[in-house]
């Protein structure tokens, strides 16, 4: 396959037994299977391409505080941090501290990896996985995505607040709020942005916003014991452009990148994780970086992210920085 080409929605060969639409095999090379999808696309080419975003040299950080998602939603594990006083230890005289955590790693900002989703109808990861089988190897794991260097390349934010501020339009983050196809394309051309393969796309869509100015109560009701979130409209529309524009993975503020409750046969996951091999980034902080893109009139800016080296991990912490 040669540098950045990918075959456009229509010309997607058939996968036997799949949906039209499907990534499995695109990726393969020498008869072996792909372990790390979209990322593909983030080729040399692509990386010193992306080294023109870097005018100013300032940087912002990506991740939200570990600590700040109070009561996850689904029983999922809060973060839990010990500090460690070795001072109290006996036998030791020296004056030092460790630290040990413990989170599950969709309770905050982070990576879906690949091992993250299966397809809902048939059971199967990227490339073809059973779930009963994948975890009887290291297929898909977050692992893969670090020792190919990381995630590096150009990303891109849509920023939904500022869109629907711009237009005196209220919205509720908190709801089956769609972030529409027709949106998306006029928030891009209202940036004056221009999408190339293998960028990354963010999506600011005041998940995160809505979560720092409310009270305790409002969180529990609203995500602890909620059922539905703002997000990236999933119908056949978005799943084609979406996937004309080769992304090399997307990622918004909010829970899910996808609206949720979705629509019947559009889940998002489906198609990013398990059909496509496309990362999907979660609860990014992306408020800094909005107020900076603003600032310099720029949507566009380059992009690292190094998850967490753990063998057959499921997902990460992005550790993600936006340089302009």
């Amino acid at each position: 396959m040669s540098d950045l080409k990918l075959p456009s929605w229509n010309e997607i060969p058939p996968v036997k037994g799949q949906p039209h639409g499907c990534a499995w095999g695109l990726f393969d090379k020498d008869g072996v299977r792909d372990e790390v999808g979209t990322l593909n696309l983030l080729t040399p080419s692509a990386v010193i391409r992306a080294r023109q975003e870097i005018q100013t040299g300032k940087s912002v950080c990506l991740n939200w505080g570990m600590e700040k998602l109070h009561e996850p939603g689904f029983n999922r594990t809060k973060l839990q941090h010990k500090i460690v006083d070795w001072r109290k230890k006996p036998g030791f005289t020296f004056y030092s501290y460790d630290d040990e955590i413990t989170v599950n790693t969709q309770a905050g900002s982070q990576w879906d990896g690949l091992r993250h989703w299966g397809h809902t109808e048939t059971g199967l990861y990227y490339n073809g996985i059973h779930h009963d089988d994948l975890i009887q190897s290291t297929h898909l794991g977050i692992d893969h995505w670090s020792k190919r260097g990381g995630i590096v390349g150009r990303g891109v934010l849509l920023d939904y607040v500022a869109y629907m501020a711009k237009k005196g339009k209220e919205f509720d983050p908190m709801s089956k709020h769609p972030i529409s196809l027709p949106e998306i394309k006029e928030m891009i051309a209202d940036q004056g942005l221009e999408l190339l393969p293998g960028d990354l796309l963010l999506v600011r869509s005041g998940w995160i916003k809505w979560y720092e100015e409310n009270s305790e109560e409002r969180r529990r009701e609203k995500i602890t014991n909620g059922g539905a979130w703002i997000g990236v409209h999933g119908n056949q529309e978005t799943l084609e452009w979406l996937w004309n524009n080769h992304f090399c993975a997307v990622a918004s503020d909010s829970i899910g990148f996808e609206q949720f409750p979705n629509d019947p046969g559009y889940s998002l996951h489906n198609w990013l994780l398990s059909l496509w091999g496309t990362p999907i980034g979660e609860m990014w902080d992306l408020e800094a970086l909005a107020e900076e893109c603003q600032k310099h009139k720029r949507w566009s800016f380059f992009i690292t992210s190094t998850p967490l080296l753990v063998e057959g991990g499921v997902a990460s912490p992005p550790n993600a920085v936006a340089i302009f």
